[in-house]
């Protein structure tokens, strides 16, 4: 894997390749590819979430692009569907984005 990019995969072992910068995002993510000692998520740039589905973190992904955009400035809405709210509240508040 690129050191500018890491592999985030879903509950049902979907993989998405995002730019580190992205990930970067979610304070649990960084602190996942940048902790001390040799873990597999710092060593080979990959993060499991067995509770997130597939769903769910590819929206996650979009948030993370929207995110860097919408911080240089490009005001633009970020859509969310209603039946994915709950669910992707509670994975929001465990990447802490």
């Amino acid at each position: 894997m690129k050191e500018d990019k890491v592999k985030l995969i879903s509950a049902e072992g979907f993989e998405f390749v995002i730019d580190k910068k992205a990930a970067m995002v979610s304070q649990t993510i960084r602190n996942m590819l940048t902790s001390p000692g040799s873990f597999a998520e710092t060593e080979h740039g990959e993060v499991t979430f067995p509770e997130i589905s597939t769903t769910i973190l590819e929206k996650i992904c979009q948030y993370f692009y929207w995110s860097l955009q919408y911080a240089s400035g490009k005001e633009t809405e970020f859509h969310i569907e209603p039946e994915l709210t709950l669910e992707l509240m509670m994975a929001a508040n465990y990447l802490h984005t």
